[in-house]
């Protein structure tokens, strides 16, 4: 009886040499620590949020 050898794992995708994560822009990193910048895309998300919301309830 011969001994067989273990089938390999797949990898996780993260260990796979062609996975890549871009790393952030000195932008990015800027504007995600911009307070004013934070506070309108919260202003500008909730009122598109309002929009939707107030087309949905119109119509009933």
């Amino acid at each position: 009886m011969s001994a067989e050898t273990p089938s390999p794992k797949p990898r996780e995708p993260q260990t796979m040499p062609s996975f890549f994560a871009a790393r952030p822009t000195r932008l990015t990193l800027f504007l995600r620590n911009f307070l004013p910048w934070q506070m309108w895309r919260f202003t500008w998300i909730n009122l598109k949020m309002l929009i939707i919301i107030r087309r949905s309830h119109r119509s009933q």
